[in-house]
């Protein structure tokens, strides 16, 4: 079996014992005073590592791009046959650059903080795609329509623009390690000797980005003491959560070991529901597998649980998204929405929007914007009394808008504001219940839905599951559609729930 596939199965045992066990629930507790300081102090978000090496590569392929381009300019000057083999031959330069650095491990954290400990292997990789490409055209005896002048010009003034840039990269990069800026932040679960081992590991390693922001364990002073490693022992388990809603966590790393299968499995169907990388610590276990199931911190091997979904560069690729598609709804249906608000206006008092708190993206509270669709003395800000079939708080012209979902077209406002994603799990309002019951007290593992930002519309939408809920199975259905979409997200299933919603949306049976 892959090590996908084995990712795979240990993420649906978690799943199903958090869905069969009431334990799944966290009990609701109250932070100490020591971890609530140590938390709001790591509440400001960092600058993603990833993120930065990706913008590395992208400002390094301009460099190169535009050094030769302004050679170009200024020695061969602009002639429509000379144009399009310039940059055909830019282009291709800056990206086999890019692809040789990336290949040389060039952007590796190491390399990036102290360029100068790899510098020869920077001129190495810069100065061989030169050689490389005047090679290539040497051979495709294309070499003679190219000015020799203007190709060594280019390759001195993109290494010193190329050098330069990694200078002032790699300061501003040991600054932001210093002042916490670019850091991964992670939690240790477990403790005693093992986390201390895993903890003075990771301590040692070069150019570490990890920030150790604290130690949770269920176990007792006896078991687990209260120092670990110099860090201090916040809380338990259920605690943790709590302290990973306030501060910006990246990772929770598991010291049990391995062959604990029942204790590490009991942890993680708590802990899945938050928005963080979970690794278990490989550094004690004499099991040993292949390199691929690995991750690493330094040299210190970790075995990847869950990873945090729509990270890095998928929640830029997905915010361009929002932006985007938001401006294009905005404009299609301003004359509709200006037609509602002018409907809601003249037929009862009061404002036209309607503003509801709602859970959000790991638990935050939000403001979600709708059209008022009831008499404005009859609103339930949270939704404690659902609306059903012929509520009498609802206007002639709410049944109308709640019906074709035109109440819900405000919320373009608030995906191009950036507290709703267009696509996403649906946002409940704070007090949202079934039969007396809020709907986490009802669905083991229902706060994992808040592991991506929320949406406008999404897949459980799209599958029929909107409108009233009247049942416990009407929450549960929406709440494993809704995991689904997160375990299997990609750009492509946002724009077909996009294109798919209209349609769908033609289906009233449920919506009052």
């Amino acid at each position: 079996m892959g090590d996908e596939a084995k990712q795979k199965l240990t993420r649906e045992a978690v799943r199903n014992l958090a869905q069969e066990d009431g334990e799944a629930k966290a009990p609701r507790s109250s932070l100490n005073a020591t971890a609530r300081t140590i938390a709001s102090q790591y509440a400001r978000p960092t600058n993603s590592p990833v993120m930065i090496s990706g913008i590395m590569r992208i400002i390094e392929f301009l460099i190169i791009a535009t050094s030769g381009i302004a050679v170009f300019m200024i020695y061969v000057g602009l002639s429509p046959y000379s144009v399009f083999h310039y940059l055909l031959a830019i282009v291709l330069t800056a990206l086999a650059a890019v692809f040789l650095l990336e290949l040389a491990d060039s952007y590796q954290l190491a390399t990036m903080r102290d360029p100068f400990s790899k510098i020869g292997r920077l001129l190495l990789v810069y100065s061989g795609t030169f050689a490389l490409m005047s090679l290539a055209a040497f051979f495709l005896k294309i070499s003679e329509d190219y000015s020799r002048v203007w190709f060594g010009a280019w390759y001195a003034s993109g290494l010193v623009l190329f050098l330069v840039f990694r200078i002032i990269m790699s300061r501003l990069i040991r600054r932001w390690a210093r002042n916490g800026k670019m850091e991964r932040r992670a939690v240790i679960v477990g403790g005693g000797k093992p986390a201390e081992d895993l903890v003075r590991s990771i301590e040692q390693q070069p150019y570490n980005d990890i920030r150790i922001c604290g130690v949770f364990d269920d176990r007792d002073a006896k078991r687990s003491p209260p120092i670990v490693a110099g860090y201090p022992k916040l809380g338990n388990i259920s605690e943790l959560i709590e302290f990973a809603r306030i501060a910006h966590i990246d990772m929770l790393i598991v010291c049990l070991p391995i062959t604990a299968e029942e204790r590490v499995l009991s942890l993680l169907k708590k802990l899945w529901v938050l928005p963080v990388d979970i690794r278990l610590s490989a550094h004690n276990n004499h099991l040993q597998f292949r390199p691929r199931a690995y991750s690493y911190i330094g040299s210190v091997a970790m075995i990847d649980l869950f990873d945090k979904p729509i990270n890095d560069w998928d929640s830029v690729a997905k915010r361009a998204f929002d932006v985007f598609f938001s401006l294009i709804g905005i404009t299609l249906f301003s004359p509709i929405m200006l037609a509602t608000a002018l409907a809601i206006k003249l037929e009862s008092k009061g404002p036209v929007i309607f503003k509801q708190q709602r859970h959000g993206f790991n638990n935050e509270i939000i403001e979600v914007w709708k059209f008022r669709s009831m008499y404005s003395e009859m609103c339930d800000p949270t939704a404690r009394n659902a609306v059903v079939k012929n509520d009498p708080r609802v206007t002639r012209v709410g049944r109308f808008i709640r019906k074709t979902s035109i109440d819900e077209l405000p919320q373009f406002f608030n995906a191009l504001m950036g507290t709703l994603s267009l696509v996403g799990p649906r946002p409940h309002a704070i007090a949202a219940h079934s039969h007396n019951l809020l709907y986490n007290d009802v669905v083991d593992g229902y706060f994992a839905r808040h592991r991506v930002k929320p949406g406008v519309t999404g897949w459980a939408q799209i599958n029929g599951w909107r409108g009233e809920i009247d049942s416990d199975e009407k929450i549960k259905m929406r709440t494993e559609f809704d995991l689904f979409y997160i375990e299997n997200w990609s750009l492509w299933l946002d724009l077909k729930i996009l294109v798919l919603t209209p349609v769908r949306l033609l289906n009233t049976e449920n919506a009052y």
